[in-house]
């Protein structure tokens, strides 16, 4: 019992030693978390219909612009770089620099929040111009009590910046967990007596939990609140690389703004059904983009005094985040009505809802390796001390992305999914820059590279195939309506065909028949990519088996060197 004890506390309170153990704890809660994500959408879903969750989820555009030039403008590229190396130097001055930040940090939010909520009602007749008088004056009412959740937020992701620069990536991982559950509880116990404000009240508390449950561990490890602000050499650098990035993030969320604009003027459900595409497209987004990401960043900071280290271990994250999400992303264009039907389909979720929101995904699908690998390839920027050239690259490509906007919607005249293909296409431009400047960088720019992307793309185009072909060949819909290219093929038309297909109208069927397609698209995707040589496929049986058979396989990357001895604060317990 006590060694049982001692392992549970030795994960819970103990650091990850290389990338890909980090990554695979974050991708492990990344997946609780998204899931648990698509279980908050479909309890708003149950409850609420798409007009009134169009007003919800607008709500969230001016409290979420403070959020996210305060936090990731500040802490995913400047932060952790700055605050790891201080550790280094002795732990009391990286406590007080991380004690400064949250101070600044406050305090600046305390400005702009303020600003923003009395000012709300005229804000959100701009943002949001298609919603009638009355339903902007309640977006604006539901944004207010949204600013209190960002408040927790703000200092919240301080203490994730520490816990990840300290290589504890569980507690920061399980707090997603907690906000999701926030607003659950808060819709299932209060829709009845507050409406559209009880997920509202389900987000502060969620914020709030996730602020605590990182609060007691930080300060175990030496984090304090001081009532002083010091600006040292160190939060100058902070302030100095935080500044690309703040430029960045201001303009993705005029970016942002802008979808909550153009969707307004297509339809008042329209945005919606932008964001339940929006939340299935981030799961593997998160789970093989960020996760890794995460994970590759503290170690990509220790190696840039070793440019032959550093390239293979952002090389071995691209192609291993190639490997997993290719795949994943065909599967999400192959199988999106059965999974929006099963996720989202309530009956208050028709079908033409479904529809809709199925052509989001399909068109955020295409570009889901390009925005992952965006966010491995700016880590490695990050990780070199150059903020200037991912911000740059990414307003070039948030300008494609608004250009596109305007293009699809007011020109084109096309339904929401215009929008989704317009980030799939700021988002391909921007990666690709980005993989093309950071080789440059590294001195080792070749065609080769590309080597494992072409392997898993074909494997990947392959096994959709035929996942649409099972996924047509066994629902009975297609065969009594004729649909799709079944009802053309004469070899075929005198099958008995009631004798094995499932009627897909029922709930288990289409789970089962989903199921199925799913498992049968992974054996085909994993039988090609053994016949066509991909070293990741190694690499993926080998996580299976570090993760099921108790650590009996080398980690990997193999030739993973990152330090991995105690920093200052790290305990032996």
């Amino acid at each position: 019992m006590n060694k049982i004890i001692d392992r549970g506390k030795k994960l819970l309170t103990g650091p990850q030693d290389s990338v890909l153990s980090a990554a695979t704890l974050i991708m492990i809660m990344v997946v609780a978390s998204r899931v648990l994500g698509l279980v908050r959408q479909r309890v708003l879903a149950h409850f609420f219909t798409p007009s009134e969750l169009s007003l919800f989820f607008a709500a969230f555009r001016l409290p979420d612009l403070i959020f996210e030039i305060l936090v990731f403008g500040t802490f995913s590229s400047a932060f952790i770089p700055v605050f790891t190396k201080s550790l280094g130097k002795g732990e009391k001055k990286a406590w007080d620099i991380a004690s400064t930040i949250v101070n600044l940090g406050i305090i600046i939010f305390l400005i702009l929040s303020l600003s923003l909520g009395f000012g709300a009602d005229k804000f959100y007749t701009i943002l949001a111009p298609g919603f009638a008088s009355a339903d902007q004056q309640k977006v604006a009412g539901l944004a207010r009590i949204l600013f209190a959740a960002q408040g927790f937020f703000v200092v919240s992701y301080v203490l994730t910046a520490v816990l990840e620069s300290l290589r504890r990536f569980l507690i920061p991982a399980l707090a997603p967990l907690f906000y999701n559950l926030g607003i659950i509880l808060g819709t299932l116990l209060l829709s009845s007596k507050l409406g559209l404000f009880a997920p509202v009240v389900g987000v502060v508390i969620g914020a709030s939990s996730h602020f605590l449950i990182q609060l007691p561990f930080a300060m175990k490890l030496g984090f304090r609140f001081k009532p002083k602000i010091e600006i040292n050499d160190e939060v100058k650098r902070i302030g100095k690389l935080a500044l690309p990035r703040l430029v960045e993030t201001s303009f993705l969320q005029i970016s942002k703004s802008a979808e909550l604009l153009f969707a307004s003027l297509i339809s008042i459900p329209a945005y919606t059904y932008y964001t339940f595409g929006n939340t299935l497209q981030l799961l593997p987004v998160g789970l093989f983009g960020t996760s890794i990401a995460k994970a590759a960043l503290p170690t990509l900071a220790r190696q840039t005094d070793n440019l032959l280290e550093f390239r293979k271990t952002i090389l071995d994250a691209l192609y291993q985040m190639a490997f997993l999400i290719l795949p994943v992303s065909t599967a999400l264009i192959v199988l999106r009505i059965p999974i929006i039907r099963l996720i989202y389909g309530t009956d208050i979720f028709g079908w033409d809802a479904t529809v809709q929101t199925g052509y989001v995904v399909s068109a955020f699908a295409v570009g889901i390796i390009f925005q992952a690998g965006a966010a491995v390839l700016a880590r490695g920027f990050y990780a070199l001390h150059d903020t200037k050239t991912p911000v740059v690259i990414s307003v070039i490509s948030i300008f494609i992305t608004l250009i596109a906007d305007y293009l699809f919607i007011r020109v084109i005249k096309s339904d929401i999914w215009g929008l989704a293909l317009a980030f799939t296409i700021g988002s391909t431009f921007q990666a690709i820059l980005l993989f093309y400047l950071i080789n440059k960088r590294i001195d080792n720019f070749s065609f080769k590279l590309f080597f494992p992307f072409i392997k898993a793309s074909i494997a990947s185009v392959i096994s959709g195939g035929f996942m649409y072909f099972i996924l047509k060949f066994f629902d009975r819909s297609v065969w009594v309506k004729q649909l799709s290219f079944l009802g053309k093929l004469d070899i075929i038309q005198n099958l008995p065909f009631e004798k094995f297909v499932l009627d897909t109208r029922y709930t288990v069927n289409l789970l089962a028949l989903t199921f199925f397609v799913l498992f049968s698209g992974a054996v085909i995707y994993l039988g090609l990519s053994f016949a066509f040589g991909s070293k990741e496929v190694w690499t993926f049986i080998g996580l299976l088996r570090r993760i099921f058979i108790r650590r009996k396989v080398t980690p990997i990357p193999k030739k993973e060197t990152e330090p991995v001895s105690p920093i200052p604060t790290d305990t032996t317990t």
